[in-house]
């Protein structure tokens, strides 16, 4: 069995956990979540399945080794005693790509990386006796946490985040993840004959994910991971395991996802990501021998306030531009107070929306039902969910607001290793 640890959005962690299990793998209780990550148990299968098959992770990682570190003695002889050459070829460029430390005595990013780097290569050396070796290869990246002088060593099994699912062939301006996409759509508990839609598509993120997870399409099918370059990956399998996947790929359900935008180039761009996206899912079925055609999401060109709601009952998801991200703060402002106009044009459907503006409420005078603090990329975001009974801004806050937020445990002060930047938190700009 494979320890294994999958990362995600600060605030998904949870999300994340009910994927892993419903893929039949173990959550391992001795690990609580930490933000942004979860701890899990695994057969060999899982290595591959865990990145072709999970909707909101943006990496995994197989955890090589856990020892306690107070100096660099003890560091050197625990990343020594993995047996590396049993995932690496002669060949391979092994890169120590990130370090986190949080309340250690090792705390050079810079002094763990060359130390760990340095065990890595000597064990590699003594076992195949060789003095240099050639790193004409694959790179693979190993990663370390010691966290209260508790080391973590993991070595990457994705590559590519998992976010780039590889059918965007443009993402626009300030795209959201595919994978915190996916976390919204579960945190709202959608279902696929639940009429949807965005209306600020964009690149069409949401509108392709949820088709994604509404025809059951594995989001790895359309590329490759970082495994599939390891001596341990056993590509006979993994066609065997492609195939298992696609033959779960719903053809017979119906679904009503539409995008619209304001922008005609973005819609342009979200027809043809969302054209990409069922191209790769067909070429799953091919390998059965169908030929099933997959419809893609309806999008069209709309300013949101010219729409009505075509259903009594759906839900509205979107990412509308804010201040950070497009135009400045007063245009931001004046965008949310005109959403306002979506409670009455789509009355009775749910919405949902996440931003970083922290007027948003006061603007749009709506208070949310449910408020999901999520980090998005670099932004610390707040995904606001109206359950389709809000009424009129009251006088105070609302005091039944449900407020979910991540783990309160410390951050990690981090560093990327090999560069200068400081970061706020370990998860901010994690991939």
């Amino acid at each position: 069995m494979n320890n294994l640890v999958a990362l995600c959005a600060v605030g998904a962690e949870k999300i994340l956990g009910n994927e892993i299990k419903q893929l039949g793998y173990k959550l391992d209780s001795e690990r609580p979540n930490l933000p942004g990550r979860v701890f899990f148990f695994g057969d060999d299968d899982a290595l591959f399945r865990a990145n072709l098959c999970l909707r909101t992770a943006d990496r995994v990682y197989l955890c090589m080794k856990r020892f306690h570190a107070e100096d660099f003695d003890q560091l050197f002889d625990g990343v020594y005693s993995v047996s590396w050459q049993d995932f690496f070829y002669k060949d391979t460029k092994v890169v120590v790509d990130k370090v986190r430390t949080y309340k250690s005595i090792l705390n050079s990013e810079h002094a763990i990386q060359g130390m760990t780097l340095k065990a890595i290569y000597k064990k590699l050396g003594d076992v195949w006796k060789m003095h240099v070796l050639p790193e004409s290869g694959f790179r693979s990246d190993v990663r370390i946490y010691i966290d209260e002088n508790e080391a973590l060593v993991l070595l990457d099994l994705s590559g590519l985040p998992l976010h780039k699912r590889g059918y965007r062939t443009d993402g626009g301006v300030a795209s959201l993840r595919e994978t915190t996409a996916s976390a919204m759509l579960q945190m709202m508990m959608w279902r696929r004959k639940t009429p949807l839609h965005d209306p600020f598509c964009g690149s069409g993120t949401l509108a392709i994910e949820a088709a994604l997870y509404a025809y059951n399409v594995a989001p790895g099918f359309g590329r490759r991971f970082a495994l599939e370059e390891l001596p341990v990956f056993n590509a006979e399998r993994a066609r065997e395991l492609r195939r298992s996947e696609a033959e779960k790929i719903r053809t017979d359900v119906e679904v009503r996802i539409t995008g619209t935008d304001i922008d005609p180039a973005a819609v342009r761009r979200a027809t043809s990501n969302a054209e990409h996206a069922l191209v790769t899912a067909g070429r799953a079925l091919q390998m059965l021998g169908s030929d099933a055609h997959l419809p893609r999401p309806d999008f069209d060109v709309s300013d949101f306030k010219d729409i009505q709601a075509p259903y009594e009952s759906g839900i509205i998801i979107c990412n509308p531009p804010y201040g950070e991200r497009l135009g400045d703060e007063e245009q931001a402002e004046e965008l949310y107070r005109s959403m306002s106009s979506l409670f009455t044009d789509f009355k009775g459907w749910q919405l949902g929306v996440i931003t970083a503006h922290k007027k948003f409420q006061e603007c749009i005078g709506r208070y949310a039902s449910v408020l999901k603090d999520l980090k998005s990329g670099n932004l610390d975001t707040t995904f606001y969910i109206y359950d389709g009974s809000e009424k009129a801004k009251p006088r105070g806050e609302r005091k039944n607001v449900r407020r979910e937020k991540p783990s309160a445990k410390s951050s990690f002060k981090n560093g990327r290793a090999g560069g200068t930047r400081r970061e706020r938190s370990w998860s901010e700009d994690e991939f």
